[in-house]
C-alpha cells in the first residue's frame, strides 16, 4: 500500500505517458530515480518517499519503460533517460533539483550531473551503474545478453514466488530475515507484465559491449562539483564496493555512506537508516 502522504500524477513527456508518484508541500525537490530489471518507482522508493517527504517536495516517476509507465518501442539507452530526465524536469516546472538515483538510476543521475550540473544541487547515487568498467564474467554476461536467452529469463522468473525469493537473495536483499513476504509479492506481481525486462534487455544491449561497458563516467567524476554523497551496499554482488570507494575519492569533497551487510536494495534492505543518512545529507545547508 502507498501512503497516505502521497499521491499519483500523470504527465505526458514527449508523447511518453509517465506515472509519477509525489509527497510533500514545502522543501526543496528531490527527485528519486529507481533501478532497472522489473523496477518501479513504488517498489524501491516505497518505503522512502513520506520519511524524504517530511522536508521536501519529492517526486518518484516510473521511468519509461517501467511500472505503470508508456513503454514505447525505442532503443532504451543511458543518453535517452538523461535526456528524458530533462524533459521530465521542464515539465514539472524544476529548474533545480536533489537526485537521489538506485543503480541505473544512479547512472542517469550522475550522467545528468555531469551534463546539466547547474540543474543539479545534491547528487545521491545509490550502487550506481556507471562508475566500473565492466562486470563479473564479462564476456559470458555479453553473449547472455545479445541472445534470446535474456528476454527467456524473465520467463522463468515470473513462473512461482519461490524463484522470485531465491532471485532476490541472491542479488538485492541479503538475508531471510529482510526479505518481506510482501515485497515478494509486489515483486512477483511486477514481473507479470507482459513487457517486464523489455526496456532493461534493451538498454543491456546498448551497454554492454564484448571488452567493457559502454559507460564508465570514472574519468569524468572530478568534474562534478555540486555535493555528492554515495551510498553503497557493503556486499553489492553487481557492483562491488570498491568502485563506490574509488568513485567518492575522485568526486571532491564527496561523502560515502557504506550500508552494512546489504547488497543492491539498501532502501529496502535497511529503510530507517537509509532514510535517516540521505534525509541529514539533503537538509545539510
Amino acid at each position: 500500500m502507498q501512503g497516505t502522504g502521497i499521491q499519483e500524477q500523470w504527465l505526458t513527456v514527449n508523447g511518453i505517458r509517465i506515472r509519477c508518484f509525489t509527497a510533500g508541500d514545502s522543501g526543496s525537490p528531490v527527485v528519486l530515480l529507481h533501478g532497472a530489471g522489473i523496477d518501479s518507482a513504488m517498489l524501491s522508493w516505497e518505503l522512502s518517499i513520506e520519511p524524504l517527504a517530511e522536508h521536501h517536495r519529492v517526486f518518484a516517476p516510473d521511468l519509461p519503460g517501467y511500472g505503470q509507465s508508456d513503454k514505447p518501442d525505442v532503443k532504451y539507452t543511458l543518453d535517452f533517460y538523461i535526456s528524458f530526465l530533462a524533459q521530465l524536469l521542464d515539465q514539472l516546472e524544476l529548474p533545480r533539483v536533489a537526485l537521489v538515483g538506485l543503480s541505473m538510476g544512479g547512472g542517469i543521475a550522475i550522467g545528468f550531473t555531469l551534463r546539466y550540473p547547474e540543474r543539479v544541487t545534491k547528487l545521491v547515487p545509490v550502487d550506481p551503474y556507471g562508475i566500473m568498467p565492466k562486470l563479473a564474467w564479462h564476456k559470458l554476461s555479453y553473449l547472455y545478453v545479445i541472445t534470446p536467452l535474456n528476454e527467456l529469463s524473465y520467463w522463468f522468473f515470473k513462473r512461482s514466488r519461490s524463484m522470485v525469493r531465491a532471485s532476490l537473495l541472491a542479488g538485492l536483499i541479503s538475508s531471510k530475515e529482510r526479505l518481506t513476504e510482501d515485497l515478494v509479492d509486489k515483486v512477483f506481481q511486477a514481473a507479470q507484465d507482459p513487457s517486464a525486462g523489455k526496456a532493461f534487455a534493451s538498454f543491456q544491449r546498448d551497454e554492454v559491449r564484448w571488452n567493457s561497458l559502454r559507460t564508465n563516467y570514472i574519468d569524468s567524476l572530478h568534474e562534478i562539483t555540486v555535493p555528492t554523497l554515495f551510498v553503497h551496499g557493503e556486499k553489492d554482488p553487481s557492483v562491488p564496493l570498491v568502485y563506490a570507494q574509488r568513485a567518492h575519492q575522485l568526486v571532491k569533497h564527496s561523502q560515502l555512506h557504506v550500508m552494512s551487510e546489504c547488497l543492491h536494495w539498501p532502501m529496502r534492505e535497511k529503510p530507517e537508516e537509509f532514510n535517516q543518512v540521505v534525509s541529514a545529507f539533503l537538509r545539510d545547508p
